[in-house]
């Protein structure tokens, strides 16, 4: 390297300096991690060269033997890794190495628990993996030059980790990048090669171009070459184009920790060769955990995409429906033009097959998780349930499949655990029973102790207890599984089909009859307020209950559309009332009409508040509750 010119000392962001001193003060217990993330920024640096160089060949500068060497010094106690990747401009140095624009790094600090194994996880899940280095080293040196650039605009970035990182121009033959790392006096134990070539082995063995190492020479000084021979010691081929059986399960899970950027093991894959029509070869991941950003809209989602092995893109988002985001992994395939761009992959027409075996492979991925490691599953579930739950609304043709996936909370298992399947509720229905029936709410607490169930416990039926924001929404896509349909316990006239006896049917219609005349009366109080006033066939306990209109908006759907300032459709609900309750015979008998009228008042806010809804006017309620409470003390 030559004089260095242009030398600035600046300052790191505020949140990286924190996330420094937690680095240099030994948090991680893993340290071992700091290699396997350098090597994985070395290999995102050539895939990115090889896809710059489809259209500017230029760049690989007569030079397309691409490469990673990691070398050591032990007496200056270094150790080096460099690649001939991409490599950084003086601007891209300072904003990948001294912020952290989009990594959420306050995220991460935020997330951070204080033990040692479970905090070392979140270095992948944030981005932050380059900072590693100073898990061992008390000074990092980079020296870069992006390809395409002259010599002369090569960049020395370096840090000793404690705020501030100097940057300066220079002379620099090779495009690419290399780090050295000055270890910590604690640290020396990996400028050893031996120590060296088992890290890469154990995780970056599956990289997909060549990992160097200087070859060992045991004999006296005077036989080792004056030039370092090298030797490579990972296989240097692209995993998914391995044969399965080829595989290990230890090397499946190597390769998601280096694409998903994720510390964790996956919960299960799926690698997968197709020939025919179609020639593509894909292996997909189901992540352990949700990411932190996995409902920001701006959040990098899809697979790694190769054409005939050649990088192309890092987020294509075009494989797999936004429902089934979480999952990655790599697809690479050998019908598209290696010039293939976002617009193009938008109409071709190659994608939608390949997007639609993908979807169905992914589900039955699942599925196959769900039958065999229920606990696995339940895992999936909890983090990536309610993104599942986006599914019947998005994808038509896997409708029923999907729908097979969720799980739900009922009231056949009091824990309220999202852990019932419809499969589950369907083998434990009544005889006679030809519905699934289901409730929406805003918690457990709240929809298991619903006025909308007295009916249900009675008779002993299950009920479905939707609770999620989403539920309301979902289900309206959501119309029949297995041939039988949903039924919103809440909605409509509740007809119970064969699980009510023609004896039951005569005298609710006998009672109905028996009590026009409170209808009327009630009818004539709550005009302003309900779209019709009826005999409830819901309720054995409670005096009174609001059920909504077969085609009107639920709570959960209001509350969303409100929410996000949309105009919410005008409608009544309709009031039922459970007329062998004390209240309702005392309401019926009462002759003054005043009283009449703020007694129908208190029972129809008291219906309200237990459907989870919000009292138009509070203050009318407390005034003719306090009333009430008055005449009785009299």
């Amino acid at each position: 390297m030559s004089v260095e010119t242009q030398k600035q000392t600046l300052g790191f962001q505020t949140e990286v300096k924190q996330l420094l001193h937690l680095m240099i003060h030994s948090l991680y217990s893993n340290k071992e991690i700091f290699l396997r993330e350098l090597i994985s920024n070395a290999s995102d640096a050539t895939d990115k060269l090889r896809f710059e160089a489809l259209a500017r060949p230029e760049l690989l500068e007569g030079g397309a033997d691409l490469k990673i060497r990691v070398s050591f010094d032990k007496a200056s106690k270094t150790v080096t890794i460099d690649d001939n990747g991409i490599g950084m401009s003086r601007d891209e140095v300072i904003t990948h190495l001294g912020t952290i624009a989009k990594s959420g790094t306050a995220d991460f600090l935020k997330n951070l628990s204080g033990d040692q194994r479970k905090d070392s996880h979140l270095i992948g899940q944030f981005g932050v993996g380059f900072y590693s280095a100073f898990i061992v080293a008390d000074q990092v040196d980079v020296f870069t030059r992006r390809a395409g650039l002259p010599a002369s605009e090569g960049v020395h970035w370096s840090s000793r980790g404690e705020g501030e990182f100097e940057v300066a121009t220079v002379e620099k033959a090779e495009r690419g990048t290399r780090i050295v790392l000055h270890l910590k006096p604690a640290e020396e134990e990996f400028a050893d090669g031996w120590r060296l070539r088992n890290i890469i082995k154990k995780y970056s063995d599956h990289i997909a171009l060549p990992i160097e190492l200087p070859k060992e020479h045991y004999g006296e000084e005077k036989d080792k070459p004056a030039e370092p021979e090298w030797e490579t010691v990972n296989r240097a081929s692209a995993l998914w184009t391995r044969p399965r059986t080829e595989v290990k399960d230890e090397e499946y899970q190597e390769f998601y920790k280096h694409t998903a950027h994720d510390f964790e093991d996956p919960l299960t894959w799926s690698h997968n060769k197709v020939e025919g029509k179609l020639e593509y070869t894909s292996l997909l991941y189901v992540p352990g955990r949700a990411p932190f950003d996995l409902y920001h809209r701006e959040a990098p989602k899809g697979l790694k995409l190769y054409v005939q092995r050649v990088f192309i893109m890092d987020q294509a988002e075009q494989f797999l429906p936004l429902y089934l985001r979480f999952i990655k992994g790599v697809v690479d395939s050998n019908d598209l033009s290696l010039n293939v761009s976002r617009e193009i992959l938008q109409k071709d027409p190659v994608i939608d097959s390949m997007k639609s075996a993908l979807t169905k492979r992914v589900l039955d991925m699942l599925e196959k998780l769900a039958k065999d490691k229920p606990e696995d599953y339940k895992r999936f579930w909890s983090a990536f349930g309610q993104v599942l739950k986006e599914g019947p609304a998005e994808d038509f043709a896997n409708r029923e499949k999907i729908a097979g996936l969720l799980r739900f909370a009922s009231t056949h298992d009091a824990t309220g655990e999202q852990s019932v399947s419809l499969a589950d509720y369907i083998g434990r229905m009544k005889e006679g029973q030809d519905k699934l029936y289901f409730l929406t709410g805003d918690s457990y607490g709240q929809v298991k102790n619903s006025p909308h169930l007295e009916v249900f416990r009675k008779k002993d039926i299950e009920v479905l207890l939707l609770t999620d924001r989403i539920d309301e929404w979902m289900m309206s896509y959501l119309s029949e599984f297995d041939g039988k349909q949903f039924v919103d316990v809440a909605r409509g006239d509740l007809d119970l089909g064969k699980l009510d006896s023609e004896e039951d049917k005569k005298a609710q219609e006998e009672v109905a009859k028996a009590k026009e005349s409170l209808l009327e009366r009630l009818k004539g109080v709550l005009a302003d307020q309900v779209a019709q006033v009826r005999v409830s066939h819901r309720l054995t306990d409670s005096p009174a209950i609001l059920a909504i209109g077969e085609q009107d908006l639920g709570l959960q759907m209001r509350q969303i559309l409100e929410a996000s300032g949309q105009k919410v459709p005008e409608s009544k609900p309709i009031f039922e009332i459970n007329p062998q309750h004390p209240l309702i015979e005392k309401l019926d008998a009462e002759p003054d009409e005043d009283r009449f009228a703020d007694l129908s008042h208190i029972l129809f806010d008291q219906a309200a508040l237990a459907a989870g809804d919000s009292l138009k006017d509070p203050a009318a309620y407390v005034q003719r509750l306090n009333k009430l409470l008055v005449e009785l003390s009299a």
